[in-house]
């Protein structure tokens, strides 16, 4: 019989994800936990079938990819603009803040200064996908609490790149920082942006129209998939920077476009499945021992999340200052952590895991 490995472990981390998904749902828990849970349950950590890590580590780029076009595809300058005042130094703000009670936090612990910015920056992004939800469910996302929240974590999203982009060359520090390199990355980064924008806006809106205009749908969405693999891949390849870059880029490129909510529609079954392999492949890293023997750790951590930076979001309130509806909103959707958090994790374990370093 010919190997099925993938096929296996496909299959098994989709099956496991989605009873996850259903018992976290029933709970009342959002299904991102549940399927964290089904990555412990097939981890290399606890008993019974163990799924193979790497393989499905390798699927879950996918999901980063497909993560990252969508916030490309939905990003707006116009409307970020219109919230300027708040999103920019409230969201940039409270990330150095958050960034910083992170390391203190980390340095009582014993841990090294780098893991420290590390959880710093984890925990210091909020999900764009949770707060959206709990806009639309309260009847907030058109009001202007509500603008200012979105324009928010678009902020964050922006800066999460730009950190994606540059960890690679902050983690090679052993040997005194690297200005040269440091400077090279950016403009590596730099490079690819401007190519791709000045290029993709008027090449790729004109080729999906043409695709479009086959009635083909199949087509239209080899297309898109073409598309942002390629730019995705390309960035990588070819510019050396992150694969997260070249896929928000192209999902910028794609907005252009007339037709870029129909190509949001047909992207998001692909999104959410890989999507959920990325959740999986991030609970296989979990050790529950772990978990358990660092309880004090964890609760802390919840509580920086939860309280920390409803806290410090107030503060800012008050200094800037914000109308209160404003500030509550802000508090409110604002403090948990989301898709980027363990993107960032698990980019920084990969650095850790390359350069043969502990952790933390």
């Amino acid at each position: 019989m010919h190997e099925v490995t993938l096929l296996i472990n496909i299959a098994a981390a989709l099956v496991v994800a989605f009873f996850g998904g259903l018992i976290a749902r029933r709970i009342g828990l959002p299904t991102i936990v549940g399927y964290m849970l089904a990555g412990i349950v097939i981890g290399p950590f606890t008993p019974g079938f163990v799924g193979n890590t790497e393989t499905i580590s390798q699927l879950a780029e996918l999901g980063v990819i497909f993560l990252m076009f969508g916030v490309g595809l939905h990003f707006s300058l116009n409307d970020l603009w219109k919230v300027r005042s708040i999103a920019v130094p409230g969201a940039l703000g409270r990330m150095a803040l958050t960034i910083l009670l992170g390391l203190g936090l980390s340095q009582l612990w014993g841990w090294t200064v780098q893991s420290g910015i590390v959880i710093g920056l984890a925990i210091s992004i909020a999900s764009t996908v949770v707060l959206l939800r709990g806009l639309t469910d309260n009847g907030l996302l058109n009001t202007q609490p509500g603008q200012a929240a979105v324009g928010w974590v678009v902020v964050e999203d922006l800066a999460t790149v730009l950190i994606l982009v540059l960890m690679p060359t902050l983690a090679n520090t052993s040997d005194g920082f690297d200005w040269r390199n440091f400077g090279l990355t950016l403009l590596k980064a730099a490079g690819f942006v401007v190519l791709v924008l000045f290029a993709g806006t008027r090449f790729i809106p004109w080729l999906l129209m043409r695709i479009a205009h086959t009635r083909s749908r199949e087509l239209f969405i080899l297309a898109i998939l073409a598309i942002t693999l390629g730019i995705a891949l390309g960035a990588a390849e070819l510019f050396g920077v992150s694969l997260a870059l070249g896929a928000f880029v192209a999902g910028v490129v794609v907005s252009e476009s007339p037709l870029s909510h129909q190509v949001g529609a047909d992207v998001l079954p692909f999104r959410e499945t890989f999507a959920v392999l990325f959740f999986v492949s991030i609970g296989m890293l979990v050790n529950p021992s772990y978990l358990l023997n660092n309880i004090g750790i964890i609760l802390a951590l919840t509580g920086l999340i939860v309280i920390g930076k409803a806290l410090v979001t107030i503060l800012l309130g008050f200094l800037l200052p914000w109308p209160a509806r404003t500030t509550l909103v802000l508090a409110a959707g604002l403090s948990q952590i989301g898709e980027f958090s363990f993107i960032l994790g698990q980019e920084a374990w990969g650095l850790v895991c390359w350069n043969g370093t502990s952790i933390p």
